[in-house]
């Protein structure tokens, strides 16, 4: 194999894999991406058996195709340390790999292109076309809900459920829920749900841009798959049934609260930095026009904050963990929140107070 490159070139396409690659493996070939250069072009791929990226980019110049497996994050690392204008000339000679560009010159290791390990596919159920900054805007508004190494495992990813009427992603740690919804008719002819592991969620949203090209998007009974021009994206699915969502959405909230978002989540971040540390336990109080934030912690001191609101109704008081009211504020993009309550023991319910599509339910706490 024998090839050389722009450095901008070369990067893009080793910065899609990297983040799959891990640096300790038990098979020391899944520290290595493989290399495959033929006549179309160069197809880099990296996997950790669950999640598999390649990516295809053009060489400026092909003197001998083959295939070959290289250190990955080494050699992602040797790229971006070059300068923007740099030429890269790779080769291979006999285990090695050789590097240069300018006067640098570097020799890797390298393992033969058989060891590397294939994730299969399988059948896929069901196939659509969306826009990557629309997948990538669905993914974002729920994925900080996901649980991370909770026993119960299904809840350490999101789940897609595709229908005739829209594409729903759903995530939950089991004390908050995101909920949103894309409508889409006939975006498929069956119903199916599938939950994308945790990793997979994040490198799939690290790699789709916030433009308007299309990708394809395939959900198999194992696999998710998702392409695009310039890459694949393939992971496993969690092996698992998510909890029944519908069953979280609270039914009886009936004491609505609109507010302006940036100036409900700055009292709660102010309310944030005298809670305690462990718990991050705030109290709120609800009465006409008015919420009363307060949080204190075992130095005993305490925070008092008062946001002015739309709300017409009964005096209520509820605890809630500040971290999760925060992240939810955060992740809504409009002026104006809505939010839902029904009593101090059921969970709260968020949303844009124009916009109905994206909702987060977040469970109480006892103060």
């Amino acid at each position: 194999m024998k090839f050389s490159i722009a450095r901008d070139t070369f990067l893009n396409g080793l910065q899609l894999v990297a983040g799959v690659v891990e640096r300790r493996q038990t098979l020391p070939v899944l520290s290595n991406a493989l290399f495959v250069l033929d006549e179309t072009g160069l197809s880099i791929t990296g996997t950790d058996l669950e999640v598999e990226v390649v990516s295809k980019i053009q060489p400026q110049s092909v003197e001998e195709t083959g295939t070959i497996t290289i250190p990955a994050r080494k050699l992602f690392d040797i790229v971006r340390s070059l300068s923007d204008e740099a030429q890269i000339e790779v080769a291979t000679e006999e285990e090695r790999a050789i590097v240069k560009s300018g006067r640098s010159r570097f020799t890797l290791s390298t393992l033969p292109a058989s060891e590397f390990p294939n994730v299969e596919e399988g059948a896929q159920s069901c196939q659509f076309e969306i826009a990557q900054g629309q997948l990538k805007s669905l993914i974002d508004k729920v994925s900080f809900s996901m649980a991370q190494q909770d026993v119960r495992y299904y809840l350490n990813g999101m789940l897609f459920e595709v229908s005739p009427e829209h594409l729903r992603l759903v995530a939950t740690d089991g004390h908050r829920l995101a909920m949103t919804t894309l409508d889409t008719s006939n975006l498929s002819t069956e119903s199916l749900q599938a939950i994308l592991p945790r990793k997979g969620v994040l490198e799939l949203s690290r790699m789709l841009s916030d433009g308007d090209e299309k990708v394809s998007l395939s959900l198999g009974s194992n696999h998710i798959c998702v392409t695009a021009p310039g890459y694949k994206f393939t992971s496993k699915l969690v092996d698992g049934k998510f909890p029944d969502y519908e069953r979280v959405l609270p039914r009886n909230a009936e004491k609505t609260v609109e507010s302006s978002r940036e100036g409900l989540k700055q009292s709660f971040s102010r309310a944030a930095i005298l809670s305690n540390e462990k718990y991050r336990g705030v109290r709120m109080q609800l009465e006409q026009s008015l919420i009363r934030i307060t949080a204190n912690n075992p130095e005993q001191e305490q925070a008092e904050e008062e946001v002015a609101v739309n709300y017409d109704g009964e005096s209520l008081e509820i605890g809630f963990n500040v971290s999760y009211m925060i992240e939810a504020l955060n992740t809504l993009k409009s002026d104006d929140v809505q939010i839902s309550l029904a009593d101090p023991n059921s969970s709260a319910l968020m949303q844009a107070k124009e916009d109905g599509s994206t909702l987060y339910v977040i469970m109480p706490m006892r103060l």
